[in-house]
């Protein structure tokens, strides 16, 4: 008997005919063949407190020269379509994959898309239409991909080299395909200084991972350095992504470097000092490591004048890979500069609209002393008994030289209550501005939470460099399964290497002028955790730290950043940054810092390295120059304003309300009102359109918050985003009930009708359009829900018309008018 492929679903297809053609043109079913591919998650679309995620496809089948090395993407489409309706859809996934080969089929045959006949003579041949049976071999498709790349035999070996697979059937995202591949690509072909620029929350350090895998299992690169800045760093690769390394890894401790290991993880500070007998790195020769991988290189790697620097400078044999989210670039320094040009940059914006990174909200407060500044009366004296300095303190004085206890009070009370409206057990981080204001700050907090505090002492802990107590609770705070500490104040210690998965709160009371510091501390709340909720997160702002969203560094290519003299101004077209970013070294070694963190207090981030790093506290640097601080009490205090804005699809932050996001995302659906009276009308199941509009981010729930819940879905639609005049489910119920048409159908099939008409009222249209309702009360008094419809219908075709006429008579009036 033949198949009438024209009745076959798109399964069907691909298994019957797509699948057959490959395997038998010798691709392996087990090793280079994958289906249903996802290469996004679903962005996630957040209004009030409800977050959904959008709803992504799957690339039909990848094809890959071995595990985790793509080659090719087929689109599959059913018969009843043309061959080539899938093309599109297929190029999409082959960009993000960044593979040249790209096929549709409907099973009649395939067309073919090559992107490796780009500026030759065969350009015009693009695309062409082969049979089932000529689809190519893994080796003709292998063939053409080094030639499209320009592979030479000395690279080959690299590049074959495999990724790592525990078998757990993880595979690295594209992104990170990408990031890998072209590092071992531009490390393969000679190149030894490379950047990467991915957005925190992206996995940098699993991508690393599996480039020294590669690399070092080819034994293209024998001996690897693994450079961070901070312990945890180290110790998290070590016990989590490093791991397989096992017997041949080692950390550096006690400033010793032992040449039995192959693989090093070390911080900077313990390979270098400002002593001569600090700089253990000269134990081994220059040429000792082949390869140097410098996590957070932004921090200070990069810049001539940093003893960091040293390391990278003896072993300048050594190929180096800079690993960065936010790449440095000023006047001082520049990574680029360094590194050349990142091979591969991924940024947050594409990390959100992907759905691999939370998208956030943020919540800006305005503090009426912040915008109209505090000046102390004529020889007024602080809570220590001096004199005030007579002068305007402003926003940027709060904190580091003057502090208020009434706004300590009101923005401790703002977070309460934020924190008491929506969830007070969701993971949150204050960054205040030094660790003086980050206990001042706990204290608030524990004072107005004395029920949370009865339950645990630990539902706010000050988490800072100078607190060994409050330290120790981090992994406890970073851990999911921990309930507490719910808050940390921190100020410094926590904005990078802090990998706190479900944190919803992210509160900044902290100068923040250092774009590179922004990201970091943004970074915080970026990383999504499907299994405990956590798809996005809130940004609570009282210093206008947020308005570094607005400068196109946030999340564009970085622009170097140049000074003028006023007196330049006239002849240049240079937007000036008015804020003087000081940097000073702390005894020569500790990376940036920012006059924002010069308040008389030790940063908590330059807190002395562990126990067995080879350091004490004598070896650290100087503190940072000390600032006078008052602090008074008895300011009246209060909020001038609290606005809310999202994330939008163009990366910006708007303020817009749910049904502004309605009106935007059905124009892109629908061109009119009639249209989607057209659409809603002639659609079998309303239910579908329903579930269609949810898809792209239009959550019901969070419209019903602002509209009200006594409206149809279509009445919601028609009067937020067309200006019709909304009618209720029960006023529309009312009105099929006065036209009295059940008249026409049995006596049973009235009462099933009337019945479906009030879950109408109550529910909504599901209630309609599911077969389920006849099982339940009070239709189950009536009958079974087989003799429903057989009995009081004729049939389930007839039942599915009478439903239909139904649906038709509650939409009756938009109908007429449309």
């Amino acid at each position: 008997m033949s198949i009438n492929k024209a009745k076959l679903t798109e399964t069907d297809i691909i298994t019957k005919f797509i699948m057959p053609a490959i395997t038998n043109a010798g691709w392996d079913d087990m090793t280079q063949i994958r289906q249903e591919v996802k290469l996004r998650d679903g962005k996630v679309i957040v209004r009030g407190q409800l977050g959904v995620r959008k709803t992504v496809k799957s690339a039909d089948i990848v094809l890959y020269h071995k595990p985790s090395m793509p080659l090719a993407v087929i689109e599959a489409k059913a018969n009843k379509h043309e061959v080539g309706k899938g093309m599109q859809q297929g190029l999409d996934y082959a960009r993000l994959l960044e593979v040249p080969f790209i096929f549709a089929s409907n099973g009649d045959g395939f067309i073919f898309h090559d992107k490796t006949k780009l500026g030759t003579p065969e350009e015009h041949n693009l695309e062409s239409e082969i049979r089932l049976e000529d689809f190519p071999s893994p080796q003709d498709l292998w063939a053409k991909y080094c030639a499209w790349k320009g592979y030479t035999q000395a690279q080959l070996p690299i590049i074959n080299q495999e990724y790592y697979d525990d078998g757990s059937g993880k595979h690295p995202r594209y992104y990170q395909l990408q990031a890998i591949n072209k590092t071992v690509e531009a490390i393969s072909s000679g190149k030894d200084r490379v950047l990467l620029v991915m957005a925190t929350g992206t996995g940098k350090t699993y991508t690393a991972f599996q480039i020294i895998w590669r690399l070092w299992k080819s034994r293209a690169k024998k001996r690897v350095l693994f450079l961070a800045d901070r312990n945890i760093l180290v110790d998290q690769t070590r016990i989590n992504d490093f791991q397989p390394f096992e017997t041949s890894m080692t950390k550096v401790t006690g400033r010793t470097v032992d040449p039995a290991y192959e693989i090093h993880l070390a911080l900077y500070q313990a390979l270098t000092g400002p002593e001569e007998s600090q700089k253990a790195y000269k134990q081994v020769d220059p040429d000792f490591f082949d390869l140097i991988i410098i996590d957070e290189c932004h921090r200070g790697s990069a810049a001539d004048d940093s003893a960091w620097r040293e390391i990278l400078e003896y072993f300048k044999s050594a190929a180096q890979v800079g690993l960065t989210a936010t790449p440095k670039e000023t006047e001082e320094v520049s990574n680029s500069d360094y590194f050349g040009d990142p091979v591969y940059t991924y940024s947050l914006k594409e990390g959100i609209e992907d759905g691999f990174l939370a998208p956030y909200k943020v919540v800006r407060v305005d503090i009426d002393v912040d915008l109209q500044g505090w000046r102390p009366t004529k020889g007024q004296i602080d809570n220590n008994g001096e004199v005030i300095e007579d002068r305007i303190y402003n926003q940027k004085d709060f904190d580091r030289t003057m502090v208020i206890d009434e706004r300590t009070q009101l923005v401790a009370e703002t977070i309460t209550n934020y924190l008491k409206r929506t969830d007070p057990m969701a993971k949150t981080i204050v960054f205040c501005n030094d660790i003086d204001h980050a206990e001042r700050m706990r204290r608030a907090i524990a004072n107005l939470n004395p029920d949370q505090m009865a339950k645990s002492d630990k539902y706010v802990m000050k988490i800072t460099g100078d607190d060994e107590i409050g330290k120790a609770q981090l992994d406890n705070f970073i851990n999911p399964k921990k309930a507490y500490p719910v808050i940390a104040t921190t100020s410094e210690l926590m904005t990078t290497g802090v990998d706190a998965k479900t944190c919803k709160l992210v509160v900044l009371d902290q100068n923040i002028q250092s774009m590179t510091k922004f990201k970091q501390i943004i970074g915080r709340g970026t990383r999504i955790d499907d299994k405990y909720g956590k798809l996005w997160f809130t940004i609570l702002d009282f210093k206008k730290a947020t308005e570094l969203f607005a400068d196109e560094r946030f999340d564009g290519t970085p622009e170097k950043v140049i000074r003028v003299t006023p007196s330049e101004v006239e002849d240049t077209e240079v937007d000036i940054d008015p804020v003087d970013e000081t940097e000073i070294e702390l005894g020569g070694e500790c990376g940036e810092l920012h006059d924002d963190n010069l308040n008389g207090h030790q940063d908590d981030s330059l807190s002395p390295p562990q126990v067995g790093d080879g350091f004490d506290n004598g070896e650290w640097g100087d503190e940072p120059r000390k600032v006078h601080k008052y602090r008074v009490s008895g300011v009246t205090v209060s909020k001038v304003a609290e606005r809310v804005q999202y994330y939008d699809s163009d990366g910006k932050l708007v303020t817009e309300s749910f049904k502004d996001y309605t009106r935007k995302t059905m124009a892109k659906q629908f061109a009119s009102l009639d249209e989607f009276v057209k659409r809603w009308n002639e659609s079998d199941r309303k239910q579908a359109i329903i579930d269609e509009l949810a898809n792209e981010g239009i959550i019901w729930q969070a419209l019903e918050d602002e509209v009200g819940k006594e409206l149809d879905p279509f009445d919601m639609i028609c009067h937020v985003v067309y200006g019709q005049p909304p009618l209720t489910r029960k006023e529309r119920a009312n009105n099929v009930k006065k036209r009295n048409y059940f008249t026409k159908y049995s006596e049973t099939a009235q009462a099933v009708l009337d019945n479906l008409l009030v879950k109408y009222a109550d529910v909504g249209v599901q209630e309609i359009e599911s077969m389920q309702v006849l099982k339940v009360q009070p239709f189950n008094e009536i009958g079974s829900l087989s003799e429903i419809v057989k009995k009081g219908f004729g049939g389930k075709k007839q039942y599915e018309q009478a439903i239909s006429e139904l649906e038709a008579e509650i939409y009756q009036i938009h109908q007429q008018s449309a």
